[in-house]
């Protein structure tokens, strides 16, 4: 079946995952390898992370309960100390890619979402911001868990961007660097690609659409 639209997650897609940031803090402070994700991945839907990306709770309530769910995994660790991680580099490379998907199909993006840092990217800094939101300027829809109030991998919130964009699940693809994530757009029919390297990306993305980058 054709392809009509082309779906983005951002954060380690666009920019360089916040995953490769973890690692670099949780080794600078003595922590185990992978214990943020440990974190985060506890109680899933109802933690600090879920709650803050549905955005039900605010950043101090975040580094708070942050601290307890680290704290009874053993480590204590302030939530405020893991937001700055989160905004990763820009990746030329896909930026051009979705520039040419643009000129052949809709683009939606489609982010978990945090209200911090500035803008919807939650960059570092006021000129980060400036280039991310630019790329956001692209797409013909975006939909962020923090305005949405529901977060991936809910179904709904791929539902709703299908709804948005005008497109049916099985014309659209879709990129995320969490399997997690790209299992309900698959389910719902998408063609999921999981991000791993840029290159093997671009490569997937290339076979799915036809086009060359």
């Amino acid at each position: 079946m054709a392809i009509e639209a082309v779906i983005w997650d951002f954060g380690g897609v666009f920019t360089t995952s916040p995953f490769e940031a973890f690692r670099r803090f949780e080794a600078q402070r003595g922590l185990p390898a992978d214990f943020i994700r440990r974190v985060n991945a506890a109680d899933p839907d109802a933690n600090a992370w879920a709650l803050f990306e549905r955005n039900e709770i605010d950043a101090a309530a975040f580094d708070a309960m942050f601290l307890e769910e680290a704290t009874r995994l053993g480590h204590p660790l302030r939530g405020a100390e893991v937001l700055p991680l989160l905004s990763g580099d820009v990746r030329p490379r896909v930026v051009a890619a979705l520039d040419a998907c643009k000129a052949r199909f809709k683009v939606g993006c489609l982010t978990n979402n945090v209200v911090t840092g500035h803008g919807t990217g939650m960059a570092g800094s006021a000129e980060k911001a400036q280039a991310i939101a630019a790329i956001f300027a692209r797409f013909d829809a975006v939909i962020e868990s923090s305005r949405a109030g529901v977060r991936k991998p809910d179904p709904r919130i791929y539902q709703m961007m299908c709804a948005q964009l005008a497109v049916p699940p099985e014309r659209c693809v879709y990129l995320d660097d969490l399997g997690i994530n790209c299992k309900p757009a698959a389910a719902l029919g998408m063609t999921a690609i999981k991000v791993t390297t840029e290159g093997q990306a671009l490569e997937a993305l290339a076979a799915a659409t036809g086009l060359a980058f």
